[in-house]
C-alpha cells in the first residue's frame, strides 16, 4: 500500500465527481487483470510443488521418496533467490522478518521480475514463507503499470489509489475472501476517517470483481482454488469459553508472543549473516531448513514437507490426522518447523502470515492437552497470538482467526480477542526492550 498522502479537502465531493467514477472503472479492470495474474502464479507455484515433490519421484522410479530428496531443490531455491535478490531491481521485495509491510510507496512494474522469480523459487521449492506478500507486489506493480500506460501524467494520488485497488484484488485471492484482504491492507497501511472512503471503494470493487473472476477461472480449468486459499476449518462446535479458558489464552497468548519474538530474533541474525555473501550463504540456509526436515523426518517418521512450504495447503490434512498423532509429534513439529520458519524469514523472499497461522494450529493441537483446553479453543487462542506476534496488526488477527474458526461457532470470538490483546501488549514490550535506548 503507498506511504501517506495529502488528504482530500472533501472525500465527498471526490467520490461523487465524474472523475472518481472513472477512476473506479478502471479500478475494477485493473482487479480483473490481476487477479488473472494472481490465479496464474499460484497456479504455477501450486504445480512446481507438486510436479517436484510428489510427482518427480515417481517419474524417475523412486518408490518412495528418498530421504535426500528436498536438498537439490532447496540448493537451487537459494541461488535463484539469491540472484534475484542481488541482481533485479527490487532485492526480490520486502525481507518477510520485518512482518507485512505495505508502507514505502507501491511497487514498481520494473521490480516484478525479480520479486517473481524470489517468490516462485522460495514458495515453489520449498521454504518456509506464503504468498501473500509478493502478491500484494504484484498487484501494485500491476495498478502502476496500468496507470502508466493508460494515462502517463497521472497524479501521484491516482497512481497511489489503483496500486492499492491492485493490491486488494491480489490479496484476496489467497485469503479467500475480498473483506478479509481487505481489512489487512486497511490496518497494514494505517488509512484514517477521511482517507479511507476514497482508497476503499476502488479496493473493495477491484477485489469484489476479480474474486469472481478468480472463482469462474477455477470452475472454467477445473483447477481448485482450495489448495492455497484459506477456507473455515473443520473444528469440532464450541458454545462460550470459562474463565479457566480465558487464563489460558493470557498465558498461552504471552508464551506465543516470547516464541515468535525468539524467531524473528534469529531470523534477523540469520538475515545479517546471509547478506555477507549471498548467494553462497542463501544456498547454505536453503540446505539447512532441508537439514531441519529431514531430521523431524527421522525423528517421527512423519514425511519430511510437514516442515517445508508455508502449510496453508496443509491445515486439512494436519486437522484430520491429528488424532492419530502422538503429542510429541506436535512438540517436534513445532521445533523444527519454528526454526526453518526462522531462517525463511531473513533470507528469502514471501509472506510470514500463513507459517505463524499453521505454527500457532499445531501449538493449539499441542496446548488441547491442558486441563481445561480442547482442541477448537486452543487452536484459536494461539493461532490468533501467533498471527499478531508476527504481523502487528491486532484487527486483522482477530477477523482471520475468528473466521479461519468460525464453523465451531460464534463462542471462540472472545478467547481470540483476549489473547490478540495479550500477545500484542507482550511483543510491543519485548520489542522495546530491543530497540536501544
Amino acid at each position: 500500500m503507498p506511504g501517506a498522502e495529502p488528504e482530500p479537502a472533501d472525500p465527498g465531493a471526490l467520490i461523487r465527481s465524474r472523475p472518481y467514477r472513472a477512476l473506479l472503472v478502471l479500478a475494477a479492470l485493473i482487479g480483473i487483470v490481476v487477479s488473472l495474474a494472481g490465479w496464474a502464479f499460484l497456479e504455477l507455484v501450486h504445480a512446481v510443488q507438486v510436479g517436484v515433490y510428489e510427482d518427480l519421484p515417481g517419474d524417475l522410479g523412486f518408490d518412495t521418496v528418498p530421504w535426500w530428496w528436498p536438498l537439490p531443490w532447496l540448493a537451487a531455491a537459494g541461488v535463484l533467490t539469491a540472484l534475484a535478490i542481488t541482481r533485479l531491481p527490487g532485492h526480490g521485495g520486502h525481507v518477510p522478518v520485518e512482518g507485512l509491510k505495505t508502507g514505502g510507496g507501491p511497487a514498481q512494474p520494473v521490480e516484478l521480475p525479480g520479486v517473481l522469480l524470489a517468490a516462485l523459487a522460495t514458495l515453489g521449492l520449498g521454504l518456509v514463507l506464503g504468498p501473500e506478500a509478493p502478491l500484494i507486489a504484484m498487484g501494485m506493480g500491476l495498478g502502476v503499470l496500468a496507470v502508466r500506460r493508460i494515462r502517463p501524467d497521472a497524479p501521484d494520488q491516482v497512481v497511489a489509489v489503483l496500486a492499492a485497488a491492485g493490491s486488494f484484488a491480489a490479496i484476496s485471492t489467497v485469503f479467500g475472501s475480498p473483506i478479509m484482504g481487505a481489512v489487512i491492507l486497511i490496518e497494514a497501511a494505517g488509512l484514517d476517517g477521511r482517507r479511507l472512503p476514497v482508497v476503499l471503494l476502488p479496493g473493495l470493487l477491484a477485489a469484489g470483481l476479480g474474486s469472481l473472476v478468480f472463482i469462474g477461472m477455477g470452475s472454467w480449468t477445473g483447477l481448485s482454488t482450495a489448495a492455497y486459499a484459506l477456507s473455515p476449518f473443520d473444528l469440532p462446535a464450541f458454545d462460550q469459553p470459562t474463565v479457566v479458558q480465558v487464563l489460558w489464552a493470557i498465558g498461552l497468548a504471552v508464551v506465543a508472543a516470547v516464541v515468535v519474538f525468539a524467531i524473528r530474533e534469529l531470523g534477523r541474525a540469520s538475515g545479517r549473516l546471509v547478506a555477507r555473501r549471498p548467494v553462497l550463504l542463501t544456498t547454505v540456509a536453503a540446505l539447512v531448513v532441508g537439514g531441519l526436515a529431514i531430521a523431524f523426518q527421522q525423528v517421527t517418521d512423519q514425511p519430511a514437507d510437514a516442515v517445508l512450504f508455508s502449510g496453508q495447503d496443509a491445515f486439512g490434512s494436519l486437522l484430520k490426522d491429528a488424532p492419530s498423532l502422538p503429542v510429541s509429534a506436535f512438540a517436534w513439529l513445532l521445533l523444527f518447523k519454528g526454526l526453518a520458519w526462522s531462517i525463511s524469514l531473513g533470507s528469502f523472499r514471501g509472506g510470514p502470515t500463513f507459517p505463524a497461522l499453521f505454527l500457532g494450529t499445531v501449538g493449539g493441537l499441542l496446548a488441547a492437552e491442558l486441563p481445561g483446553l480442547s482442541e477448537t479453543p486452543a487452536i484459536a487462542i494461539l493461532m490468533g497470538a501467533a498471527c499478531v506476534s508476527m504481523l502487528r496488526l491486532p484487527l486483522s488477527s482477530v477477523v482471520i482467526a475468528t473466521l479461519l474458526t468460525s464453523s465451531a461457532g460464534i463462542g471462540v470470538g472472545p478467547l481470540v480477542i483476549v489473547s490478540v490483546t495479550t500477545a500484542y501488549i507482550a511483543t510491543e514490550l519485548l520489542s522495546a526492550r530491543r530497540r536501544p535506548a
